[in-house]
């Protein structure tokens, strides 16, 4: 496995080794061991997560204030657009942003480290998303920062509004919004 620390470098990519041939592929999508030497520390997951999304659903920027969970995330179906904000108050990066385009072709992953939000918007006509967290889903936690929050200027790659859910639509400024310390 590849491992590529993003711009901001507790976000890393995640690359596998794929082995194909006329019959398809073959590829380890998860080593405890080299996640763990990937990321530079141990990491548990306790929970597996599988969403279907359409062309235009923009799910995010979710996070948990507490029990803040770490993601590890990929897509087994179609192409989205995937972004982590560092909602770290004491980091040197906090309100930075990273994206990347994840894809059943591609076959990236991202780690998503605890003390970020995370969302992505689908770019193909529907694609497949996986991830594991770090922690159980905790909805009383659970809160949301606008995807369109003008401190963030996140580039998404849309040409029309994006298909938001309410709670979603609802998400708070980053400069009002619960973060980390």
């Amino acid at each position: 496995m590849k491992s590529t620390p993003l711009a901001i470098p507790d976000v890393v990519l995640l690359e596998p080794r794929v082995f194909g041939d006329e019959r398809g592929f073959f590829f380890e999508s998860f080593n405890q061991r080299e996640f763990d030497s990937a990321v530079g520390k141990p990491v548990q997951f306790v929970q597996s997560n599988h969403s279907r999304s359409t062309r235009h659903v923009l799910r995010g920027l979710h996070y948990q204030i507490r029990q803040a969970q770490g993601k590890l995330v990929r897509v087994v179906a179609g192409e989205v657009f995937d972004v982590a904000v560092d909602l770290r108050r004491s980091s040197a990066t906090f309100g930075q942003w990273v994206g990347m385009v994840l894809s059943a072709e591609n076959k990236k992953q991202l780690w998503i480290p605890p003390g970020f939000a995370h969302g992505f918007v689908v770019v193909s006509d529907y694609a497949e998303f996986l991830y594991n967290t770090t922690d159980y889903w905790a909805p009383e936690h659970e809160r949301c920062i606008i995807w369109d929050d003008a401190t963030l200027a996140i580039d998404w790659p849309l040409t029309v509004h994006p298909v938001l859910s309410a709670k979603d639509a609802r998400g708070a400024v980053l400069n009002e919004a619960e973060v980390y310390d």
